[in-house]
């Protein structure tokens, strides 16, 4: 395992781009309150020690975003009339400080559909949401594959009116969520 994720040019080892996805696509698994989460990264390594990338996704919840973890997380009453599904798409940017260890920037937009207890569609909305992360790149099988675990912090600074039943919920919590664990894994080519 080699632990060092920056980059060199001379090095024969050394792929510019990447395609990978997050651990979260795990949580599909569940028998309820399944997100069905897609997530698709496409990366590319301007250098050494910046990479940008486009993330793709799409999933639904039926909660705030802002509910910490806790007694409140998943909590019968706080559950919207229904849930909102999100399509969207991310701009990323990464700096890799020393060895493995990186920051990165997360900025996407995503459209809303606001769907009713019974299946209807009620509104549409808009949100931006950021995320902050700090983690580490561990390098697999000679550079072909990586992992990247990560801590984040969560931030919606803008969203579109909310449908009053889940706007009253969503304003109870914070636009922040400390501590957001992250598990992104990758292929270089």
């Amino acid at each position: 395992l080699h632990g060092n994720a920056q980059y060199a040019k001379q090095d024969s080892t050394y792929k510019r781009w990447f395609v990978g996805s997050t651990l979260f696509l795990l949580g599909n698994l569940a028998t309820t309150n399944s997100p069905e989460f897609v997530q698709l990264n496409l990366g590319y390594r301007i250098t050494g020690k910046d990479a940008v990338s486009l993330e793709l996704k799409t999933w639904k919840y039926a909660w705030s975003l802002g509910i910490p973890f806790g007694k409140s997380f998943q909590a019968p009453a706080e559950e919207f009339p229904g849930y909102i599904r999100e399509y969207g798409f991310a701009l990323a940017y990464q700096h890799f400080w020393w060895k493995g260890l990186y920051t990165g920037i997360h900025v996407m937009n995503v459209w809303q559909s606001f769907v009713g207890s019974e299946g209807e569609k009620i509104d549409n909305g808009f949100q931006i949401f950021n995320t902050f992360r700090a983690g580490y790149h561990f390098k697999l099988s000679k550079d072909r594959f990586f992992i990247e675990p990560s801590i984040a912090i969560t931030h919606r600074p803008y969203h579109t009116q909310m449908p009053e039943a889940f706007k009253q919920l969503d304003d109870k919590n914070s636009k922040f969520f400390f501590g957001e664990p992250g598990l992104h894994f990758g292929f270089n080519f």
